[in-house]
């Protein structure tokens, strides 16, 4: 997961960049990853599908119902979460 030290001093994507991490072990275990793009100060948080998530038919349940339904649930501020290319 790439992220910027300055936008490590942001408290919103810090908790966001932690969360990802805890979830990046289940979406690898089926050969695919998630890269933390970007975190709006909204709560818009953008992110990267990787490897065998490219083209998956099931990634957009994984990213809605797996990653955006987490974040929501331990982070109050996130609001959406969407993919980047």
């Amino acid at each position: 997961m790439s992220t910027t030290t300055e936008k490590l001093d942001d408290p919103l994507r810090r908790e966001v960049a932690d969360v990802l991490k805890q979830l990046r072990p289940a979406v690898q275990s089926d050969g695919g990853d998630i890269e933390l793009v970007d975190v709006s100060d909204d709560g818009l948080v953008r992110v990267r599908l990787l490897g065998a998530c490219i083209g998956c038919p099931s990634s957009s349940m994984t990213l809605k119902l797996g990653v955006e339904q987490t974040l929501k649930s331990r982070i109050p501020r996130v609001r959406e979460v969407i993919c980047v290319n």
